[in-house]
């Protein structure tokens, strides 16, 4: 006698349930971690280093922004089984699909070029030597990992490299920090209209919320109902919804936790440190070089392994979601699970990802323009694609029964409302 599909689900429900807090925890930590790169590291030790304490308040106003707009594209993939490009590409124009993932490619490579940049600068600072060898070797390594190591350990190792963010912990408690002070800027946060404060919280808001993220974490959600043999999408599999609601509520609220937590930490130790001492910094291999003679050594080499730690961790989250978004767009096969020889194109957009940010590197480019432009894609990539998402997460041709209703909804639109206001302030003279 076969075995009752019904009492099977039941089992996994209880199974997700039982999971330690650890193993409940993947794309979205993996998603939040990834956020902390190189080149937001290096955008919020600019905050710091400007305007010291008085931009922390931002970061605790991403925090639920970030986290609705994230749980909406996890649901999103975990609902239809299908990636964000796969799903706009079945229920939206064409033309408005190309030009969005043309957008995110040509951002992302700019980021990958930026960060191996960053990591480059930061083992030179380290070990000296040839920077832009070490961002050959390090360009090189990202793309061996995620090509020839099989999915779920690699999901594992990305997941325990997210560890590397608590360097920036280690830091702060390193240097001397004025509490009360920071519970005032906090409290009593001083907010200027001066363009370059509004600059500032325009990069800050643009570095937390990126479209790049959304492609990631949907693909991942993807990745891991795949992996199990007995997992499905919830339009088909509705009676797993309670207990994979409830993972992909706790994994993105404690990923975007992670993720706010240490860039608040980063801004946080560029305000008492290099803010004190009128130090300028543009990248965050400047913000490491000068917190050594401030805060000593031991802060200054955290401050780089941090560096090179995010990057490994970045790259591949910026590659993949490119890859992911390509192959949705142009129905190849997709998946990290897959063989080279199965998803050729897939791996290919990956491989090509990070070698072309390496040859941008190789132009000597400026890292503050690169992070400029970036910005500016990514800005004008970000809110059109919210608004699709969200369009798509109401819609219950799309959801059905899961169509996204409420405070989710809310929080949603709230987010793509921010990030708009965000992408107009990108142009703003100043």
């Amino acid at each position: 006698m076969g075995e009752n599909p019904l009492t099977r689900l039941e089992e996994t429900d209880r199974d997700q349930a039982s999971l330690s807090p650890m193993r409940r925890l993947g794309p979205g930590l993996i998603t939040g971690a990834a956020d902390d790169d190189p080149s937001g590291i290096g955008t919020y030790s600019q905050a710091g280093a400007q305007f010291g304490f008085d931009l922390l308040w931002a970061l605790l106003l991403t925090y639920p922004l970030m986290t609705a707009i994230q749980l909406v594209s996890a649901r999103i993939g975990r609902v239809t089984g299908k990636g964000l490009a796969t799903n706009m590409r079945t229920h939206y124009p064409a033309w408005l699909l190309y030009a969005a993932v043309t957008l995110l490619v040509i951002a992302n490579v700019i980021n990958v070029a930026a960060d191996l940049s960053a990591m480059g600068a930061a083992v030179g600072l380290l070990v000296h030597g040839p920077e832009q060898l070490y961002v050959v070797l390090l360009g090189g390594l990202a793309v061996v990992l995620q090509i020839f190591v099989p999915y779920d350990r690699y999901a594992s190792l990305l997941k325990w490299t997210a560890l590397a963010l608590l360097a920036y912990v280690a830091v702060a408690l390193v240097v001397p920090i004025r509490w009360s002070e920071v519970g005032r800027a906090i409290v009593l946060p001083r907010v200027s209209l001066r363009p370059d404060y509004m600059t500032t919280v325009t990069a800050v808001l643009g570095t937390t919320i990126s479209p790049y993220l959304f492609f990631w974490q949907a693909s991942q959600e993807v990745e891991e109902m795949r992996s199990a043999s007995d997992q499905g999408p919830l339009r088909r599999w509705p009676t797993q919804a309670p207990a994979q609601l409830r993972r992909i509520s706790f994994d993105t609220w404690v990923g975007m936790g992670v993720s706010n937590i240490i860039a608040f930490f980063i801004m946080l130790t560029a305000a008492a440190t290099l803010h004190m001492h009128h130090l300028e910094v543009k990248t965050s291999a400047d913000a490491a070089r000068a917190l050594e003679p401030v805060a000593g050594r031991f802060a200054y080499v955290l401050f780089a392994l941090g560096i090179v730690g995010t990057g490994l961790l970045a790259l591949p989250v910026l590659a993949g979601s490119a890859a992911y978004a390509a192959a949705g767009t142009f129905r190849w096969r997709n998946s990290l699970a897959l063989r080279l020889s199965v998803a050729r194109e897939f791996y290919a957009v990956i491989a090509l990802s990070i070698i072309g940010g390496v040859v941008i590197t190789f132009m000597h480019f400026d890292p503050v323009r690169a992070l400029y432009w970036s910005a500016v894609i990514n800005g004008v990539t970000a809110v059109p694609i919210m608004v699709i998402m969200m369009l798509m997460a109401g819609n219950r041709r799309v959801m059905g029964e899961f169509a996204v209703r409420g405070p989710l909804a809310w929080g949603g639109w709230l987010a793509t409302l921010a990030m708009a206001i965000s992408a107009g302030g990108i142009f703003l003279p100043g």
